[in-house]
């Protein structure tokens, strides 16, 4: 979907993109190296002492990543800030960012979403992993955010529901969705399954941020294995 060259991680005009759940790491970094950022072995360095991968995103020791987050509710409004620098210069990159669900409970988040409304930031998109889970708990037993389409759309935002945000197919359209809109940000609103693919951490809250054991490792590979070879 975004204009990259993982050789030239720091061109202007590449897009942005912005993991404001910055605890995602690993599926940002493992990602970073398919793409070419840097070698697949610097993934065993992951939190290490050793090793410059935090648990956070880092923009200045990880290339490919454009915004050091992890404080809930502040990305959205980094990725605001890029989407205002590109129209303010008349870049034409479009900035992503990635919300989580709990932390749309965050008041940060919608100050950024009333601004980018206001400012009609149409190379704004901005994606909310609706999984119903946060570490605490289900999301509304926690401090429930919902409507969040509603909520995004009093803000002025274009907003796109996907009713499953594990299909490719869906996602796909809906980025193209976001390009055609003109004169407001979108809002992707996507409907996922915590843990997709692995099927005793799916919609479960205790893998929120732990590792599995060596058992658990196999079965997980196993199963996703299985499920990319299906795709």
């Amino acid at each position: 979907e975004m204009r990259i060259d993982p050789a030239a991680p720091r061109a202007p005009g590449r897009d942005r993109f912005v993991l404001s759940k910055g605890h995602c790491t690993p599926a940002l970094y493992s990602i970073l190296a398919l793409r070419g950022y840097f070698p697949e072995k610097d993934l065993e360095l992951f939190r290490s002492i050793k090793g410059h991968m935090s648990g956070h995103p880092d923009m200045v020791h990880v290339p490919g990543v454009d915004m050091s987050t992890g404080s809930l509710g502040q990305g959205i409004s980094a990725a605001v800030g890029m989407a205002v620098a590109a129209k303010h210069w008349g870049d034409t990159y479009r900035t992503y960012a990635l919300l989580g669900d709990g932390e749309s409970e965050e008041g940060q988040v919608w100050e950024a979403a009333m601004f980018a409304g206001n400012q009609q930031l149409d190379n704004l998109c901005v994606i909310v992993d609706h999984n119903g889970l946060q570490i605490d708990g289900p999301v509304e037993e926690v401090n429930d955010p919902m409507p969040l389409a509603d909520k995004f759309r009093a803000f002025k935002f274009h907003v796109v529901e996907l009713a499953d945000g594990n299909d490719f197919d869906q996602i796909r359209a809906a980025f193209a969705e976001a390009r055609a809109t003109k004169g407001q940000p979108t809002a992707i609103i996507a409907e996922t399954t915590k843990g997709k693919g692995v099927s005793f951490m799916e919609n479960q809250v205790g893998w929120h941020g732990k590792a599995p054991n060596d058992e658990q490792f196999e079965q997980a590979m196993a199963e996703l294995t299985a499920a990319g070879e299906e795709l």
